[in-house]
C-alpha cells in the first residue's frame, strides 16, 4: 500500500485513494461505518483546572540556604517564587484537585471520563499516578488510566495522545493531567538547579466533537536521546550489605537498594537547544494546520526560563504582550507548567473562547513538541 492510500486532515478525516478503492470497496458497510466515525470526529478543549501546594518558597527564602539572592535569580531566570510540596500534601492530591476543576468547568461527571492520561516524571509511586487519580476521582466505569513520562514535554504528548484516541472513534472524554513534584529530586545546595523548579498540577478535559468544531489544528513532536546527557536524573543501585540465600543456595546476583539521583542539568546547552528547536517546531505545527503566525492569538511555552521565552518570541517575531507566562510565581513545574499557565489565563479572562494558542514544550529526553489549539 502506498503512503498516499489514506489521507488525514487536521480534523482527523480519513479518505480512500483511487488505488485502494480498486482493491477494497470504500462503499462496503463495514468500511463506511469505520470511516463515518473518523470523518465526524474532531476534538476540543472544554475544561481546565490547576492546583498548587500551599507552601510558598521565595528567592529570599532560598538565599538563606544557598549563596544566591533574589536579584541574581530573577535576573537570570525571571523566577521570584515557587510552590513546594512539604509532606502535608502529595502529587496525587494536587492532580485530583486540578482534574476535578477541569471536569467542573467542562460540566462532565467523573463517571463519563473514558481515559485518564497522567503526564508526570515524578509520580507518588513507581507503578504510576494515573490509577490513584482514577480511584480518587471515583470513576465507577473503571476507564483506562496510565502515565506518560516525557519530562517537561509530557503534557504536549498527553494532549496529542488524547486527540488520537478520540479521533480513533472510541473515546469521548479524555482527561489530560500534567503534574510534577520535581522538588523531591533537587539538590538544595546546588544554586544552578534549586532556584529553577517548583511543584504543581494542571489538567484539561478534551472532548470529541464534530470535525467542523475541531480545536487541535496541528502538532509536531520530537525526541533526541543523544541529548539526554544535558538533563538527567539517574536510577542508582547500591549493593545491600547483607548475606542472602535460598535454602542454602546462592542467589547468583547481588541484591541492591534502588534510588534516584538529584536532577543534573547543563543550563547553557538546554538554552541553546530550546531556542533552536522550539521556533522550528511551532512553524512546523502552523504549516500542518495551514495557519500563519498572524492567525495566532497567544503564545504559551513551557515555563522554564524567561530568557528562553523571550528569545523564542523574538525569533518568531511574536509580540510579548501576547505571550502567556506565570513563571515568576511558580518556576519550572515541568509537565504542569503549560496547563497551569493556561488555566490561570482562562480563569482570569485573558484567553477567551474561540481564541487560538500556539503552545510548545521542551525538556529532558531531550524531548520537544508543539501544538496549535483553540480554546473551546
Amino acid at each position: 500500500m502506498s503512503s498516499s492510500s489514506f489521507g488525514i486532515n487536521r480534523s482527523g478525516f480519513y479518505s480512500c485513494s483511487p488505488t485502494l478503492s480498486k482493491r477494497i470497496s470504500c462503499s462496503s458497510s463495514s468500511l463506511e461505518s469505520r470511516s463515518s466515525r473518523y470523518i465526524s470526529k474532531g476534538c476540543k478543549l472544554i475544561g481546565c483546572g490547576s492546583a498548587i501546594p500551599s507552601h510558598e518558597f521565595s528567592n529570599d527564602d532560598l538565599a538563606k540556604i544557598v549563596d544566591t539572592s533574589d536579584e541574581w535569580i530573577s535576573a537570570r531566570t525571571g523566577i521570584r517564587s515557587r510552590r513546594i510540596l512539604t509532606g502535608k500534601e502529595n502529587l496525587t492530591t494536587l492532580a485530583v484537585e486540578a482534574a476535578r476543576k477541569a471536569l467542573e468547568m467542562a460540566e462532565v461527571n467523573a463517571d463519563d471520563v473514558d481515559l485518564i492520561l497522567f503526564c508526570s516524571s515524578s509520580p507518588d509511586q513507581m507503578f504510576g499516578g494515573a490509577p490513584e487519580v482514577q480511584k480518587e476521582l471515583g470513576c465507577k466505569r473503571n476507564p483506562p488510566a496510565f502515565d506518560i513520562r516525557a519530562a517537561c514535554s509530557g503534557f504536549l504528548l498527553g494532549l496529542v495522545t488524547a486527540s488520537s484516541y478520540i479521533r480513533g472513534g472510541s473515546f469521548t472524554n479524555v482527561l489530560v493531567i500534567g503534574a510534577d513534584n520535581v522538588s523531591r529530586y533537587i539538590d538544595w545546595t546546588d544554586k544552578k538547579t534549586c532556584v529553577l523548579f517548583g511543584d504543581a498540577a494542571g489538567a484539561v478535559l478534551v472532548q470529541a466533537c464534530d470535525s467542523e468544531e475541531d480545536g487541535l489544528f496541528g502538532f509536531d513532536l520530537h525526541t533526541d536521546g543523544f541529548g539526554s546527557r544535558h538533563v538527567y536524573a539517574d536510577v542508582k543501585h547500591t549493593k545491600r550489605n547483607i548475606a542472602l540465600d535460598l535454602n542454602g543456595t546462592a542467589l547468583g546476583f547481588s541484591p541492591t537498594c534502588p534510588s534516584i539521583s538529584f536532577i543534573h542539568m547543563n543550563g547553557q546547552e538546554v538554552y541553546r537547544f530550546a531556542v533552536s528547536v522550539v521556533p522550528k517546531s511551532i512553524k512546523a505545527s502552523l504549516a500542518k494546520a495551514r495557519l500563519k503566525l498572524s492567525d495566532i492569538d497567544w503564545l504559551l511555552l513551557h515555563q522554564a526560563n524567561m530568557r528562553i521565552i523571550d528569545r523564542v518570541a523574538t525569533k518568531l517575531e511574536f509580540p510579548m504582550d501576547r505571550v502567556i507566562s506565570n513563571l515568576a510565581n511558580y518556576g519550572n513545574t515541568s509537565a504542569a507548567s503549560i496547563p497551569l499557565a493556561l488555566d490561570e489565563a482562562i480563569r482570569s479572562g485573558k484567553v477567551k473562547e474561540g481564541e487560538t494558542i500556539a503552545t510548545a514544550g521542551f525538556g529532558g529526553g531531550l524531548t520537544w513538541g508543539s501544538a496549535i489549539v483553540r480554546w473551546c
